[in-house]
């Protein structure tokens, strides 16, 4: 059985824990991340999934551990220890994450989430959030706003390559017709489409999903299914999600990765999860394995 994730990693996960005062909410964690792959954490509500997510992005410094992402290709470990010796944060396209603030994780090592709570800016308009997000570019053109005000033709051009990047996800997801329309006045699964255009805005090698299909309706979490399928075939984009809604985690997963009390109990692919008995019993809270089969289908 081929594992893309061994065999290509985008992101080595080695070691990592994470502790609020007594409280070890990750404990020990390795697994990693295939380029190109769509992998899913999952585990009971309290497993240290958002947890081990933030410390990915830099919301939180993880206690101890290493987060080697390599952008290029498969890096040599040999070259991640050389980099973890010298103390240094990234050197030609490999990144050590665990020392990286987080706005450097999303602009160098270009590392994208979404959040369980939805949060777009709700005054602006729904194109408007897409062109925001590609500020780090901007920024740049302008000369810090300097050029961008007295019109320099850089600016110009940089501001109208971002704004056909950001018409070009709304047409991906559906909603070009909203394109001046405050995002906040959309429906709910509309509102998640577009926090992932969003994050797509900044041209990720990583897109970190948190929860989601949270709230959304069959053919809401269908459609998402396929913008995520068609964001790894398309960009070539490896996706992370937290997730528990099971018809999308079988459904459009490679890989599996299950945490239960901040310790990874399974990691494979669905089907091995499907009939894992850690999982049945960790995650499922079921005892008869047929009927935990059932739910997972």
């Amino acid at each position: 059985m081929t594992r893309r994730w061994l065999d290509a990693p985008l992101l080595t996960i080695e070691h990592l824990t994470m502790r609020f005062g007594g409280l070890t909410a990750v404990n020990d964690v390795s697994f990693t991340v295939g380029r190109g792959d769509i992998t899913a954490l999952i585990g009971p509500n309290g497993a240290g999934k958002t947890t081990l997510f933030n410390c990915i992005t830099g919301f939180y410094k993880p206690l101890q551990g290493r987060l080697a992402l390599a952008r290029e290709g498969v890096a040599p470990v040999q070259d991640v220890d050389a980099l973890t010796r010298s103390g240094s944060r990234h050197k030609d396209g490999l990144y050590l994450l665990e020392r990286m603030p987080d706005f450097e994780i999303t602009r160098d090592a270009h590392v994208a989430r979404t959040f369980q709570n939805i949060r777009l800016f709700s005054g602006m308009t729904v194109l408007e959030n897409l062109v925001v997000a590609q500020h780090n570019v901007l920024m740049r053109a302008s000369g810090l706003s300097l050029l961008g005000l007295i019109g320099w033709p850089r600016f110009h051009a940089a501001e109208q390559r971002a704004i056909d990047k950001a018409r070009f996800w709304l047409d991906k997801i559906g909603l070009t017709d909203r394109a001046d329309d405050p995002a906040g006045a959309l429906p709910y699964g509309a509102q998640r489409r577009l926090e992932i255009a969003r994050a797509m805005c900044t041209d990720p090698v990583l897109l970190c999903l948190d929860e989601p299909a949270a709230g959304l309706n069959p053919r809401e979490s269908a459609e998402l299914n396929d913008l995520l399928l068609s964001i790894r075939a398309e960009q070539g984009t490896s996706i992370l999600l937290i997730e528990h809604d099971m018809s999308v985690v079988m459904k459009i997963s490679d890989h599996v990765v299950v945490l239960d009390y901040g310790r990874l109990i399974a990691d494979g692919t669905p089907d091995e999860i499907r009939h894992d008995p850690r999982v049945i019993a960790a995650y499922l809270g079921v005892e008869d394995a047929d009927e935990a089969a059932g739910v997972l289908a």
